[in-house]
Parts: C-alpha cells; structure tokens; sequence
C-alpha cells in the first residue's frame, strides 16, 4: 500500500511534495484543505484490525524532521510494523502551520509502509485548530485514512478541565462550535486534547483514544511511535556527530 499513496481527493492542485511560500499561501492552503475534512463516522471494534501511531519530531540538531509510524494489531496492541525516515526541515516555525513541516516527513514515512491503518491516531491536533486543519486532520485528508489528532496541550478553544478520573471529559469550543474534547486519560493525570482528524466523528475519537490509553497519559500507538522515533533520534545523532 504504502509505495502508492493515493493523496485520495486531492487533486491536481494540491502536490504533497510542494511547501507554500509563505504564511500566506499556507493558510490558504489550509482553509481549502479544511473543506475536505469529514468529521462524522464511527469504526467499530470489530471493523479495525490494524492501528498506527503517528508522530514527527525534530532532530537533535534542528535540521531535520523525524517522521515515525508503528502500526499495531487490535485488539492487542502488538507493534506489527513501523516505518521511521527523516528528511530536511524545510518550513519555517510557525503555530498553526506546523503541519507543513511535519505532514511532509509522514508522507514519506507512510509510504514506506507494507500496510494500511484501518485507524490512525497523531500526536497532535485535528479539527481542534484555527482553521479546522491540524495535522491529524491534514494527514487524513492527504492519505484517506481514518485520523483521530490527541494532542498534550491545548492550542484553542475553552479552557475548562474534566473530572480527575480516567474517563472525565469536557466538551471544548471555539465561540459556538464543538472542536474537540478535554479528556483524562489517566486518573489523577494532566488531560489530553482530543479532535477527529477525518472520517471520525467526536464520540467515536474520543472512545478510540480512551480504549487505547492503557496505562499511561497517551494512548498506546502514539507511546509506540514516541519510542521508534526517540531510538532513531538518538542513533541519527551519533551517525551525524
């Protein structure tokens, strides 16, 4: 699957390989994206097999980006693949625009997988971004696959918190409209800000998440990819020092 990445929906105009040339171009980029993101849908226990995590970091030195996929079987949560590259960073720092130096090095990573996710979950946000197209969601909609972003810190909208038990969670809204969830994961433990990324809707990213948090903060696919890409990190940086 992965060496023929389909860019499902795309189109001519939209090239994965091509940055923007500035804030600009990028956020109009973003809001034409935006208009392609489906937040509705709800996979099954039984209709998923396969699951990634998804995560892109930067390199020891800052001048790469590191993309990490590991796909893992469900229900048992045992790594079955995982693909890890780098490449150049070539996208300026920019909150809010984050997905154009990381979507690129996924892209990369993803087509070096031998599997398709039936579900992905991203370490950061989906829906729950100024113009509805966090990485999650700008992932899904370049790949077609089924995304859920669960992010460590909130980027916008109502700050309120759950409960302290695993399970609470709080609705949180940009002025009138839901984006996203506040959700404990963990008892006793710093929540997590979950959104769908695409094809999902807001109950069922947030049942996702919860059934894959074990026993820690971050649900176990992204755990995975954390680790892939840590080890890679560390390896990459003895290579290049």
């Amino acid at each position: 699957m992965g060496k023929d990445l389909a860019f499902l929906g795309i189109g001519a105009t939209f090239d994965p390989c091509q940055l923007p040339k500035g804030v600009a171009e990028a956020r109009d980029m973003q809001e034409r994206l935006a208009r392609r993101v489906r937040i509705e849908g709800a996979p099954s226990v039984e209709s998923v097999h396969l699951i990634a995590g998804v995560d892109a970091s930067i390199t020891i030195d800052k001048q790469s980006m590191i993309g990490a996929i590991c796909i893992l079987s469900w229900p048992l949560l045992e790594i079955v693949e995982t693909a890890i590259v780098t490449q150049p960073d070539r996208f300026p720092y920019v909150p809010g625009l984050l997905a154009f130096r990381e979507v690129p090095v996924l892209l990369k990573a993803a087509r070096k997988l031998n599997r398709t996710p039936d579900l992905a979950v991203v370490d950061g946000h989906g829906y729950a971004h100024p113009r509805r197209i966090g990485i999650a969601s700008h992932l899904g909609v370049m790949t077609g696959w089924t995304t859920i972003g669960c992010a460590k810190r909130r980027l916008i909208g109502s700050k309120s918190m759950p409960g302290p038990e695993k399970g609470d969670r709080i609705a949180c809204f940009d002025g009138d409209e839901r984006i996203g969830t506040v959700v404990r994961s963990r008892s006793n433990v710093a929540p997590v800000w979950v959104s769908p990324g695409h094809n999902i809707g807001q109950k069922a990213a947030v049942d996702w998440v919860l059934d894959l948090s074990t026993r820690y903060r971050l649900p176990e696919p992204i755990r995975a990819a954390h680790r892939a890409a840590g080890r890679f990190r560390k390896s990459f940086q003895e290579t290049v020092s």
